[in-house]
């Protein structure tokens, strides 16, 4: 099953983070990401979501809390 794992309304980030969860083997499926491109990021409420699987759930929320900052390394 599919988690999501975190949602933005910044391009860049996302596709940044598709692209370091891609390197570590973790699939992930870009939601909204038409929706929120069709009004150019005008609607806040409109943001794409990152979705993970379930299994890949814990790897992918410390890649994301590196991206934070709040990593280990």
């Amino acid at each position: 099953m599919m988690i999501e794992l975190t949602r933005s309304d910044d391009a860049v980030f996302i596709s940044w983070l598709q692209m370091r969860l891609g390197e570590l083997g973790i699939k992930t499926i870009v939601l909204d990401t038409h929706t929120s491109s069709v009004y150019g990021g005008a609607l806040g409420a409109v943001q794409r979501r990152i979705m993970v699987d379930e299994a890949d759930l814990d790897r992918s929320r410390h890649v994301l809390a590196e991206a934070a900052g709040g990593g280990d390394s």
